[in-house]
C-alpha cells in the first residue's frame, strides 16, 4: 500500500496561483503513475492531471491545459501540481492518487488515495 499526503490548498482570488504537493510513502516501487483528481460540491470526481513515475510523460484534462503543470520532485516520491490563472470553476477538493496501470485518466484504476486538500477560487 502507498500512503499519500496532499498539501497546499487554500482560498485564492480568480487569476491567482497555487501549488499543491503530494508526498508518497510505503510501497512506491509498485507505482506507475500519480494523478490529481478534483471533486466539486454536487459533482463527480474528475481527472485533472497525471505523471508517470519517471516523469517522462504527463497528461491533462482539456480545461486545465496551459494553466496547470504537473511535475515530480528529484526524489520521485513527491508530485507537484502548479495551478496558474485559477478560475472559480477550479474550486473543489483535490486528491492525489497512484496507479499501477498505464491508463492514467481513469479513477477506478487508481488504488491509493490521499485525504484531499480544499481549493477555493473566489470570483
Amino acid at each position: 500500500q502507498v500512503q499519500l499526503v496532499e498539501s497546499g490548498g487554500g482560498l485564492v482570488q480568480a487569476g491567482d496561483s497555487l501549488r499543491l504537493s503530494c508526498a508518497a510513502s510505503g510501497r512506491t516501487f509498485s507505482v506507475y503513475g500519480t494523478g490529481w483528481f478534483r471533486q466539486a460540491p454536487g459533482k463527480e470526481r474528475e481527472f485533472v492531471a497525471a505523471i508517470t513515475w519517471n516523469g517522462d510523460n504527463t497528461t491533462y484534462t482539456d480545461s486545465v491545459k496551459g494553466r496547470f503543470h504537473i511535475t515530480r520532485g528529484d526524489a520521485k516520491n513527491t508530485v507537484y501540481l502548479q495551478m496558474n490563472s485559477l478560475k472559480p470553476e477550479d474550486t473543489g477538493v483535490y486528491y492525489c492518487a497512484t496507479t499501477k496501470y498505464f491508463v492514467l485518466q481513469s479513477a477506478p484504476l487508481y488504488d491509493s488515495w490521499g485525504q484531499g486538500t480544499q481549493v477555493t477560487v473566489a470570483s
